[in-house]
């Protein structure tokens, strides 16, 4: 024992010490040589700032922009750990990093969040990281960030995402500017539809959604104007159903495609959160195409889970033509799931010509596995047309069925 405290435990203190040294100095060591690999492989720019790209104004302003600066391949190199975590972290250790990055974002470390950026494997997969990348550039050099994305982003899947965030990014801090920037880069062939501008409302939409809708009314028929209803009805559906209605109530006519469109839209996430409401609202509209895509939202809803409180709400609609199609579509989707229920509320119908094209969608609906019992219930519909092109269907399916059987049918009936 007192020849281990004497020789051994000193021999043991100093071979752990010379270990840790050596493993500290080689560690700086690597780090010192990749640097000055990458220090090599990637000199620093000679602007006086190093870090801001070089333009060349033209009347567009990005067609012929230098983006060396930009390019990986003359850049400073980056943190060790944050490279090691963009190359082979797990997503939430390089998200977690890559945002850390994005929030001390600034002039002066530009380039190096740049890199970290492409070194995330190129496509959809890096939208997310893409967005937080531009949000950021362009609250302090929006016309950089959009001639990074105009340039360098993958044209194919990442070059109009980037760049309308970019525009996003600048709206919200500068409308008057990004608008001015967007109308002088419209890439858009008919004049006036700038799907640049979507990226300004998708701004604009995050502080002020009044300015967002105005800047939306104030667009010309085209794709613009297409994109930017998607986004103001996803917004206005999320503030209830009092909102959204009072929106698209006010919704021009002047192109009724879109209109109804967007009733389709709004009507499909108002009756998930409130169905009763939505079906009130869908009795009191006047008729128009739209509204038959509000009747389709609510029936499609209400089918599967409470069929005889859709059976009642048809009863109460006044406009004959929303209350046809509404029972065609209650026929046509109760039916799949409970064909006895489904014929017993058609029979507790008053026969006329309303009632055709639900007992028409019902015999489309059990044809294949009732083919007999769907031929006796076309011969019930009184239009003539509706009625042989649903007797012709029926029959057709029982001959499949039961050939025999169908034979004699149509003999005895001739």
């Amino acid at each position: 024992m007192n020849i281990f405290l004497k020789i051994g435990l000193p021999w043991a203190v100093s071979l752990g010490v010379i270990f840790f040294i050596g493993l500290t100095l080689g560690s700086k060591v690597i780090v010192t040589n990749k640097e000055l690999k990458e220090g090599a492989d990637h000199p620093k720019s000679n602007s006086s700032s190093g870090l801001e790209s070089e333009k060349k104004k033209t009347a567009k302003g990005i067609e012929e922009v230098d983006l060396e600066p930009f390019n990986s391949n003359h850049s400073p190199a980056m943190p060790p750990n944050l490279l090691r975590i963009m190359q082979g972290g797990d997503i939430v250790e390089r998200l977690g990093s890559y945002l850390d990055a994005v929030r001390s974002m600034d002039k002066t470390n530009v380039k190096q969040v740049v890199k970290a950026f492409e070194e995330l494997p190129k496509g959809y997969g890096r939208h997310l990281e893409m967005k937080l990348l531009m949000r950021s550039w362009a609250s302090f050099d929006p016309e950089g960030a959009l001639a990074y994305a105009s340039t360098s982003l993958d044209a194919q899947s990442e070059k109009r995402f980037g760049i309308s965030e970019a525009l996003a990014g600048w709206a919200v801090l500068d409308y008057d500017a990004a608008v001015s920037w967007a109308n002088a880069n419209n890439p858009g062939k008919k004049e006036g539809d700038n799907p640049l501008l979507v990226g300004i409302l998708k701004g604009l939409v995050e502080t002020d959604l009044e300015a967002a809708n105005r800047l939306f009314l104030s667009l010309p028929k085209g794709s613009a104007k297409w994109q930017s209803s998607a986004i103001l009805a996803d917004l206005f559906s999320e503030k209830g159903p009092p909102h959204a209605i009072a929106w698209v109530q006010n919704y021009p006519k002047d192109d009724p495609k879109l209109r109804e469109a967007v009733l389709g839209q709004i009507s499909s996430k108002l009756v998930q959160d409130n169905i009763e409401e939505t079906s009130r609202w869908a009795q009191s509209m006047a008729m128009e195409p739209g509204a038959l895509r509000v009747v389709d939202n609510i029936i499609s809803h209400w089918a599967p889970l409470n069929p005889q409180a859709a059976s009642s709400w048809i009863d109460n609609l006044q406009n004959e033509d929303k209350k046809k199609h509404a029972m065609k579509q209650l026929s046509d989707r109760w039916a799949s799931i409970d064909p006895v229920a489904t014929a017993e509320w058609l029979n507790s119908q008053q026969s006329s010509p309303m009632l055709d094209p639900a007992i028409a969608a019902f015999v489309r609906r059990i044809k294949e596995q009732d083919p007999e019992g769907a031929t006796g219930w076309a011969q019930s519909i009184t239009d003539q047309n509706l009625r042989e092109e649903s007797l012709k269907s029926a029959v057709n399916a029982w001959m499949h069925k039961d050939p025999e059987k169908a034979k004699t049918w149509v003999n005895q009936t001739k």
